[in-house]
């Protein structure tokens, strides 16, 4: 087992209402679900009983013009605090309001209830674009979420800031954020090189802070969120088609808890791989 410092983590995120703009916090517990409090809420779309999500974004792209935020720190997903959603208008409301799923409707412009606690058998649609190397062209599909959850797939994601400069340096006129990904983690890498470093991490595990190990399933292949408008950034599907080209849609890794605990930003993150 060969064991190496390969970064650090420049920024936190959780995404406490699927689909919605998250916050940037300093420190997270890790519980075997993933970060506490992310995505522990998320809007059911009651006309078809879906999870509401920008990966269908002919009718979700609205979510990314609102922001969540936790209205104090979670410890898990057991107790979880009263989330605080701001509207496009400038309003906001928190989950405790009686009204909320009424006042989320109109601002969607669909009848929409919120929950924390996800239904039996959680699924949500996503739209494939025209982009090659992507799994469909121009399709809507059914996705099947994890049981008992409101993520895709993965419990944890994260990316290096060098996967972030390289597709920069492959498409210089895009505007490769960390927001279009969404991770709960960016890494700042030991390595000065501009490459899609974490590629070959899959396989092996994370060791972050004290306690925190994570397993790193698998490669992360991205979706049509990464090329929407959002946090003043503008829709550009070559932002997809960059991925796709260079990286096989691939950017960043998903992660599976083995051991929680908490996480700090600037925590140093250390790689364990099988020799």
């Amino acid at each position: 087992m060969v064991r190496e410092v390969v970064g650090a983590i420049a920024s936190l995120w959780r995404y406490p209402v699927k689909s919605m703009l998250g916050e940037e916090i300093e420190v997270s517990k890790v519980t075997t679900r993933g970060l506490a409090g992310d995505r522990a809420y998320a809007l059911l779309d009651t006309q078809s009983g879906k999870v509401a999500s920008a990966k269908n974004p002919k009718k979700w792209a609205k979510l990314l013009d609102f922001q969540a935020s936790l209205t104090a720190m979670p410890q898990g997903y057991e107790s979880l605090p009263p989330v605080k959603v701001s509207l496009p208008n400038g309003d906001s409301i928190t989950s405790e309001a009686p009204e909320v799923s009424k006042v989320l409707s109109a601002a969607l412009g669909r009848e929409v209830e919120l929950l924390s606690c996800p239904p039996e058998t959680p699924t949500l649609e996503q739209y494939w674009p025209s982009v090659e190397g992507t799994a469909h062209q121009d399709a809507v599909t059914q996705l099947l979420m994890p049981t008992g959850t409101f993520f895709d797939s993965c419990s944890i994601h994260a990316m290096t800031t060098a996967t972030l400069a390289r597709l920069h340096e492959l498409y210089p006129e895009g505007q490769f954020e960390r927001c279009r990904f969404r991770p709960n983690f960016v890494i700042e890498p030991t390595s000065r090189e501009i490459a899609f470093l974490e590629d070959e991490w899959v396989g092996g595990i994370l060791a972050i802070g004290e306690t925190v190990r994570l397993s790193i399933d698998t490669a992360c292949p991205r979706c049509v969120v990464t090329t929407l408008a959002q946090s003043g950034l503008p829709e550009d599907l070559n932002i997809l088609r960059t991925t796709a080209r260079y990286n096989n849609v691939i950017a960043g890794i998903r992660m599976s808890v083995l051991q929680g605990g908490t996480i700090r930003r600037n925590d140093s993150v250390w790689l364990e791989k099988a020799t």
